[in-house]
């Protein structure tokens, strides 16, 4: 007799996020949110009332807990006081996504006891004061998700963690909004010469990204007679930085920096190639909504990317800060379309095999059935 599914469980769920920005990880805790909401759940989110994740979740409904999250000064004040809240709301799981609000929210979830604390972690970046962090991901954290095989090995060593306490959960993808069929977006390009690819990327400008190794291999491509043109979709604290870059290496009529879009499903749709040279990542969402939009993508083999980027496979892989490599990478996506169609088509499989939205859910969910039952 085959085992029944388990029957529905309704969870009190609790986020915290301290960024006052919009990038991946909020997107992701947004997804998440929603996400369970349209399962039944009941989600909160707590976070700064100026942050763009604050102002997201009370546009869709999700409701919100204003907290500042720099005023270390009044740490025990606020740390009671959400303790407080997280009791009056009895929330079951509380899941922290950043340093600021992970200290917070934990110790404010430890005392109301909170039968569920998970800590994300979604960049592999050096970890300060080891032996303090050691408290958040070993001795107050139940479960530990990052969003790539290389942050969880990190952790692992680290912190010498029993591998059972953490697991890989990278976002998954809309299939529906991000599939190679439907509306292409109208982009502010100057006038270009007819069939000039497109070589995109949908990205928060910081210096990290490698914005400015897209802009050489840019000019090496026209010293070898190969014009192109890049769209940066997207802003940060970088973005006046990279335009001195672009002006200062004479390819400013190679690029187009359209600034913060809504249409990102639409957008990859128009772009030929979608390039992330970066120099670290964990598993940047903009790769895996080019590979369910089917488009082509070059890629640094850092971090998480070789885990969805598989060279030569779904994608083509490059050294990091290597802007002659990327350059011949994005020659060899456009003049070996036969192969770079095989690899589109593989990268959508590969998608809707292991990281697709309702994936990353059911996934989630098996977590918090096995620490909840």
């Amino acid at each position: 007799m085959a085992d029944s599914p388990p029957q529905k469980r309704i969870w009190r769920i609790a986020h915290s996020e301290a960024s006052l920005g919009w990038g991946g990880q909020e997107h992701r805790i947004l997804a998440e949110m929603k996400g369970f909401r349209a399962r039944g759940s009941e989600v909160w989110l707590v976070a700064p009332p100026n942050s763009q994740l604050y102002q997201r979740a009370e546009e869709a409904g999700i409701p919100v807990q204003a907290q500042y999250f720099n005023q270390r000064h009044l740490l025990p004040f606020h740390v009671m006081r959400l303790a407080r809240w997280l009791s009056r709301n009895r929330i079951e799981i509380v899941n922290p996504h950043s340093s600021r609000d992970g200290w917070m929210l934990t110790l404010a979830a430890r005392i109301a006891r909170v039968p569920l604390i998970i800590r994300s972690r979604h960049f592999d970046v050096p970890i300060p004061n080891k032996s303090l962090s050691r408290l958040m991901y070993k001795e107050w954290s139940h479960h530990i998700i990052t969003t790539s095989p290389k942050i969880t090995d990190t952790l692992v060593t680290t912190f010498d963690l029993d591998p059972s306490e953490v697991c890989t959960i990278p976002t998954g993808v809309d299939l529906q909004r991000f599939s190679p069929d439907g509306p292409r977006a109208a982009l502010p390009l100057p006038e270009l010469p007819a069939g000039t690819p497109i070589v995109g990327m949908i990205t928060v400008i910081r210096f990290a990204k490698g914005t400015q190794v897209l802009a050489e291999a840019a000019g090496l491509l026209r010293e070898q007679g190969l014009r192109i043109h890049c769209v940066i979709v997207g802003d940060g604290p970088w973005r006046t930085h990279l335009e001195e870059a672009i002006q200062k290496l004479g390819v400013q009529d190679l690029f187009t920096l359209t600034g913060h879009r809504e249409d990102v499903p639409d957008i990859m749709r128009t772009f030929d190639i979608v390039a992330i040279p970066s120099f670290h990542e964990a598993i940047p969402q903009s790769g895996l909504q080019a590979l369910a939009s089917g488009v082509p993508v070059v890629a640094s083999n850092i971090g998480g990317i070789p885990s969805i980027i598989q060279d030569g496979e779904t994608g083509r892989l490059v050294p990091m800060q290597n802007p002659a490599a990327l350059a011949q990478a994005i020659r060899d996506t456009l003049e070996h379309r036969e192969k770079t169609q095989a690899m589109c088509a593989a990268g959508r499989r590969f998608i809707e095999r292991e990281h697709s939205l309702e994936n990353m859910l059911d996934r989630l969910e098996a977590i918090y059935r096995q620490h909840l039952g």
